[in-house]
């Protein structure tokens, strides 16, 4: 399609190649012509040529022209608008300003040669990719702020107008509402003066010991060790090897290997036999006798066996001072010797406090006790006088099925009978969860009066044992009336008939501290924690020592780990 012929139209510029050897002169109304060998348009490059290896992603085309650009000069060519003629100044918008026109960023080099050079080429290039210059102010612009601008928070189309939401309860009140809210906070406030109410009553009836306390025994282990046990000390040893009724397998010495005092404290240390005769005599063919023992001071009216309780009886005393190893019959000279210290004749309370602060020993079929007799059998043999354990434990660990060394017990052992004791119905222990009572000193306590008893560790809050006396024994036991010995029926007989609710615990009882090893009364229950030996065997003695490789080494080698160690011991009396 041909355009009409008319002057004043625009007219396009001539078609430009870029290319090595193009050039274009500066005159718009002619047209340059040369040679054939030397050509001023060039066809465009093809792929392949060195034109073509420069190329700008971003330019257009090469079939699009600008036709605002001179290609030669980098210079604005003239853009005639409407109703304007060629040549003139172009009309400048009302009120604005004409800015002048740069015709690079990076400004305008002369060419040297007949074309366009590589460097110019490669100038273009950059200037395609370089960051518009900036615009200079003018009297109506502004300068471009660099604070955050502060844009309007979209809000959304879901939701409504405020002002069209329908409230019913601004206007309406729903009478349920308020009933559920003095409803919730009168149960609140039912529920703290239950509570406080529940903790003032609980405080109120804490039984505590009212009255005058005063101190019967101090003993701090200050003193060295002939003080401690001689005549004017406060401690007795006890020497026998009859097993006390329970069967034990150490025997009880006079010996500063097994009691002693050391630095504060009072030790009672568990040692071999076999240290002191030999492990053969322990075994076989040895007659060991002590000749300090205290069987005749100490138990003159009960013996080990024997149903005797009025006179002396020779063959209690020969079993209690002396033993004689066997290999035929399976006798042996009791394995360990040991120590068990008493007050008894220097320090007694009835009704009052005891405090013990000691470490329980560590170590497999070790059993430390601190506990009272009666001074006076008033009721009987025991138990019916009766016995208060405040302290008993097991030497084994933790994994122990029965309660090891993290377990503490307390306990009243009583009964109308020397074969009937009711301690399974007054007693009760407290645990370590995360340690056990071989790690570190603990005070054991006992408080004491006519109408209740407690038994607790470091603080009441830790009670093994808190019983009331509001009942009598004999009642409480709930006893048959006919109990079998053997194949002879007994009619049974309340021994505290004369008495009070608090009978057989109205007497003077004295302080003991022990620690015993193995025995056959079922501390130790039998099939638990790979015990060595069994209750009913006749040769359960024998069997333990034979298991000496597995025991004696969790008692340890410092001599102190395997000990009952005392730290203080405190009687108070009411008074």
């Amino acid at each position: 399609m041909s355009a009409p012929d008319n002057k004043d139209a625009i007219k396009p510029p001539s078609p430009f190649y870029l290319g090595e050897n193009s050039k274009r002169t500066k005159d718009k109304h002619q047209h340059h012509h040369s040679n054939a060998s030397v050509s001023n348009y060039s066809p465009p490059s093809t792929a392949g040529t060195a034109a073509s290896s420069i190329v700008n992603p971003f330019s257009p085309p090469a079939s699009v022209i600008s036709f605002s650009i001179d290609p030669v000069t980098n210079a604005s060519m003239p853009v005639v608008a409407p109703g304007q003629q060629e040549g003139q100044e172009p009309i400048p918008r009302h009120g604005l300003t004409p800015l002048p026109r740069s015709t690079s960023y990076y400004g305008s080099r002369p060419n040297t040669g007949d074309s366009p050079s590589r460097v110019t080429s490669g100038i273009r290039l950059r200037e395609a990719f370089a960051a518009p210059p900036a615009r200079p102010m003018t009297a109506v612009s502004t300068s471009v702020s660099l604070a955050p601008s502060k844009t309007t928070r979209m809000r959304s189309t879901m939701l409504e107008d405020p002002s069209t939401l329908d409230k019913p309860w601004v206007t309406t009140k729903d009478p349920y509402a308020r009933i559920a809210y003095f409803l919730t906070y009168s149960v609140a406030f039912l529920g703290i003066a239950a509570s406080a109410l529940r903790c003032y009553f609980g405080y109120k009836s804490v039984p505590l010991i009212n009255g005058n306390l005063c101190m019967v025994l101090d003993e701090d282990f200050t003193s060295d060790t002939d003080t401690t046990f001689g005549p004017n000390g406060n401690w007795v040893r006890e020497v026998q090897l009859g097993g006390f009724g329970n069967g034990e397998f150490e025997m009880t010495t006079s010996s500063t290997n097994n009691s002693y005092t050391s630095n504060g404290y009072l030790y009672i240390t568990p040692t071999l036999t076999s240290n002191m005769i030999g492990a053969d005599a322990v075994l076989n063919g040895y007659t060991y006798n002590l000749t300090d023992c205290t069987y005749n001071s100490t138990n003159p009216m009960t013996n080990p066996g024997s149903s005797n309780t009025t006179s002396f009886d020779a063959t209690a005393y020969y079993q209690a001072c002396g033993a004689v190893s066997n290999s035929t019959t399976g006798t042996i000279i009791n394995p360990i010797q040991s120590a068990r210290i008493t007050t008894r004749n220097k320090a007694s309370i009835r009704y009052g406090r005891v405090e013990v602060r000691a470490k329980v020993p560590r170590g497999d079929w070790l059993w430390p006790a601190i506990w009272m007799l009666p001074v006076n059998n008033t009721y009987g043999p025991w138990p019916m006088s009766g016995e208060i354990d405040i302290m008993e434990s097991r030497g084994n660990g933790r994994s122990y099925p029965d309660q090891g060394i993290d377990y503490v017990r307390g306990s009243l052992n009583w009964g109308p009978l020397s074969f009937l004791n009711a301690v399974s119905k007054t007693f009760g222990w407290w645990t370590q969860r995360r340690t056990d009572y071989g790690e570190g000193f603990h005070t054991y306590a006992l408080e004491w009066t006519e109408s209740f008893l407690r038994i607790y560790v470091d603080t009441r809050l830790h009670y093994m044992l808190e019983l009331s006396f509001n009942e009598p024994f004999f009642t409480r036991g709930n006893f048959p009336s006919v109990v079998q010995n053997g194949t002879e029926p007994i009619v049974l007989q309340n021994p505290w008939i004369n008495g009070t609710n608090a009978t057989p615990f109205d007497q003077p009882f004295y302080l003991i501290l022990n620690l015993a090893v193995g025995g056959t009364n079922g501390w130790f229950p039998d099939n638990a924690g790979n015990k060595p030996w069994l209750d009913n065997s006749k040769t359960a003695m024998l069997d333990f020592a034979k298991a000496q490789d597995s025991w004696y080494p969790t008692w340890g080698s410092d001599g102190e780990s395997g000990s009952f160690i005392v730290d203080s011991v405190k009687m108070w009396e009411i008074c």
